[in-house]
């Protein structure tokens, strides 16, 4: 192959790879390093509809966990007769049921398609629905599950630092140093959510209501957005096993079989200091 005939051929992928990615919201990581979609007609439309439905399910399991951490530290003696595994299988179910019902769209939103002497699986509904389509993914997965977890959380935490601290004992700056993990993870999980997800849906909003040249630098854009935006399920696990050490017991307990034994010597607290730290670590239980 000459120069010239590889040039092109360079220029050629980067347009069909610029098209593809400037024209969809998702894309999997393969169209990202191959020259054209390989994996057939069928994989189009289920790859694109699994990363919908998996992206739905792990948002709206953020915005029930946020729910049930509010109300297990603001209303301890309801969200005992609440919290059962029947109801807790009840809110996995209705997780799942929203994402296929947000999700369920995509499956007719793909399809595979010659361009450029090459096949490629791209969006093919009207303009019209796929603006509504997408304008319903950022409202239904990410203003409202953000508005969520900014409510309850913020909730969480005035309630937190307006409960009243026990008198001057030893317990009560442990109280304190509680609240402050509490506070550091809710804030921390919030803030992770809203910012790793923003520059992808300002991506797409830019690409319907404003100028969006399809050039190498909107292309990397794209594909650091896309990487920020699945960044937000590794860091969660970071930010509990930093923050919460019933996190980090359970993750322990988990991976040794269950050989983890309680240090002896532990002091025992009178019961005004466990009732004055109770809210506190129950937060980190919540976890």
């Amino acid at each position: 192959m000459s120069p010239l005939d590889g040039a092109k051929h360079n220029q050629s992928r980067i347009r069909r790879f610029q098209t593809h990615t400037c024209s969809s919201t998702h894309q999997p990581a393969t169209i990202y390093t191959m020259d054209e979609w390989v994996f057939g007609p069928v994989f189009c439309k289920v790859v694109h509809f699994l990363i919908f439905l998996t992206m739905h399910a792990s948002i709206f399991t953020l915005a029930a966990v946020s729910l049930d951490r509010y109300q297990a530290i603001c209303y301890p003696l309801h969200s005992r007769q609440m919290r059962t595994p029947r109801n807790a299988l009840a809110s996995i179910s209705l997780v799942w049921l929203l994402a296929l019902l947000f999700s369920g769209p995509y499956l007719g939103y793909y399809r595979q398609v010659e361009l450029g002497g090459g096949r490629a699986c791209l969006p093919v509904w009207e303009p019209a629905p796929r603006l509504a389509m997408d304008m319903c993914t950022l409202v239904f997965g990410y203003l409202l599950p953000f508005a969520v977890l900014g409510v309850t959380y913020a909730r969480t935490v005035r309630h937190l630092w307006t409960s009243a601290d026990p008198p001057r004992t030893p317990d009560m700056s442990a109280s304190r140093r509680a609240k402050r993990r509490v506070t550091k993870m809710l804030i921390a999980v919030a803030a992770l959510f809203g910012l790793c997800w923003l520059p992808h849906h300002l991506l797409v909003l830019c690409m319907w209501f404003g100028p969006f040249p399809l050039n190498h630098t909107t292309y990397a854009l794209r594909i650091l957005s896309h990487l920020l935006a699945y960044t937000n399920s590794c860091l969660n696990p970071v930010v509990y096993a930093l923050v919460s050490r019933h996190f980090r017991k359970g993750f322990g307990k988990l991976f040794c079989c269950g050989a983890l034994k309680k240090r002896p010597g532990n002091r025992p607290h009178h019961a005004a200091s466990r009732k004055a730290v109770h809210t506190a670590s129950s937060a980190e239980t919540s976890n």
